[in-house]
């Protein structure tokens, strides 16, 4: 381990390197699973697969895909690779559209997860000497056990305290000098309106230097306004309840976002047709757990759509690269036959000066279509000056500049929008 890297083996080793490492590591997973679970092994034999038909990385194309649905259908412990003896931990998606997503864990799995964990808060920066105030809600979800175990691997002091009463977030964060955020982007932005209510600078009252944010898409006017809010560097996490949580892929000091590639083989593709894209293409992002004993994930898709990289970057790591989540498949909107994500009108809103941060979009359904439209709240001091219509034109404007479609805005006054301890809720679904 040197000061740059937590693993400087795996994380600056060669592009071919790696790739003879998946190989090695997809052809035992193929075996492990064909021969461990009925689900894989019925499905392999349905599409004619063997495990010896695995020869190369590019042979991973014959496997049939993984979907949400298939994992829901056999809940909870359908594709389990272990006997349950052997399941020290599990922890489940929210299954708010759904069956929960459940994920048992062996105890390598754990190792496994504790090490990714520990590689990605290394990236950020995180060392021992932090004080990490972990303010993702604990229970089921995977984000905050993955960020404690990371941070406990490199020795850092963790304040485990959930999400949730802000106000006891603040004083702690305060009191016990947290060096380093774990939380969803939103909810930063939500602890830094309340220190501003007890009257603390978030910028100068507080000794926090890191972010670890993730959870819920987030635009870069959003980064910028967090960092700017509590002058911090804030970086992204990215992982999923079905591949192991946080851990997949995190940001380095130069903000690219690299992939834990030894452990989760990604793959790009077209989210319609499901063909295979080259490197460079933007597609929906397929990922195989190379490493998981409990609950391996072959070909999962991930419904999020991303650009997939494999070129070095500045900070010396070779680890392969994606974009930032561009938004899921299943979130995209059509309205008037244009595409709209919302971390697109996120990222026209934050554009404008006088504007909180908060806002929600209404999606109102009249048969088979739906229209769009945005309520915003100012800022207080905004609030006050009056003249709300010039904003909200401002607004329209901004918005159509990004998606060159007209979106009406109504500008609601401060407070009224619903504030989240977790996952902001930006789409609200109206019968019209």
């Amino acid at each position: 381990m040197t000061e740059e890297f937590w693993d400087s083996k795996i994380e600056t080793m060669s592009l071919d390197e790696l790739k003879k490492l998946q190989l090695t590591r997809l052809k035992k997973l193929v075996k492990y699973v064909y021969e461990n679970n009925r689900f894989y092994h019925d499905r392999f034999k349905a599409s004619g697969i063997k495990p010896e038909d695995i020869k190369k990385l590019d042979d991973i194309k014959k496997i049939p895909f993984l979907t949400k649905q298939d994992l829901r259908e056999y809940y909870p412990f359908g594709l389990l690779c272990v006997e349950m003896d052997d399941v020290v931990e599990i922890h489940a998606s929210s299954g708010t559209t759904g069956k929960p997503v459940v994920g048992p864990y062996t105890r390598n799995d754990l190792e496994v997860w504790a090490d990714v964990m520990a590689r990605s808060l290394w990236a950020n920066g995180v060392r021992k000497k932090d004080v990490l105030q972990n303010s993702y809600g604990y229970g089921l979800f995977t984000g905050a056990h993955g960020f404690e175990k990371g941070a406990q691997k490199i020795g850092a002091t963790v304040i485990p305290i959930s999400s949730g009463n802000t106000k006891r977030q603040v004083t702690i964060m305060k009191d016990m000098g947290s060096t380093v955020i774990a939380c969803t982007p939103s909810y930063s932005l939500y602890m830094a309106e309340v220190a501003q209510e007890m009257g603390f600078d978030p910028k100068k009252d507080f000794k926090l230097r890191v972010g670890c944010f993730g959870a819920e898409a987030w635009s870069n006017e959003m980064r910028k306004n967090i960092e700017d809010t509590w002058g911090i560097t804030a970086y992204e996490h990215y992982g999923l309840t079905e591949l192991i949580g946080p851990g997949v892929v995190t940001e380095c000091e130069h903000k690219k976002l690299h992939i834990n590639a030894d452990h989760f083989l990604p793959e790009i593709i077209d989210p319609d047709t499901g063909e295979s894209l080259e490197p460079g293409e933007e597609g929906e992002l397929v990922f195989t757990t190379l490493t998981k004993e409990a609950f391996p994930a072959v070909r999962f898709r991930t419904r999020d759509l991303a650009v997939y990289y494999e070129e070095p970057c500045e900070c010396g790591r070779t680890l392969p690269i994606q974009s930032r989540i561009k938004g899921r498949s299943d979130d995209m909107m059509k309205v008037k036959g244009v595409i709209v994500f919302p971390s697109q009108i996120e990222a026209a809103l934050l554009n404008i000066e006088g504007l909180s941060g908060n806002y929600q979009i209404i999606k109102t359904k009249q048969g088979s279509m739906a229209t769009l439209s945005v309520e915003i709240e100012p800022t207080e001091g905004r609030y006050k000056e009056k003249h709300l219509d010039d904003l909200e034109k401002k607004a329209e404007e901004e918005i159509y500049s990004i998606l060159n479609l007209h979106i009406p805005v109504k500008v609601v006054p401060p407070q009224s929008i619903p504030r989240s301890t977790g996952k902001a809720k930006r789409v609200v679904e109206r019968e019209g």
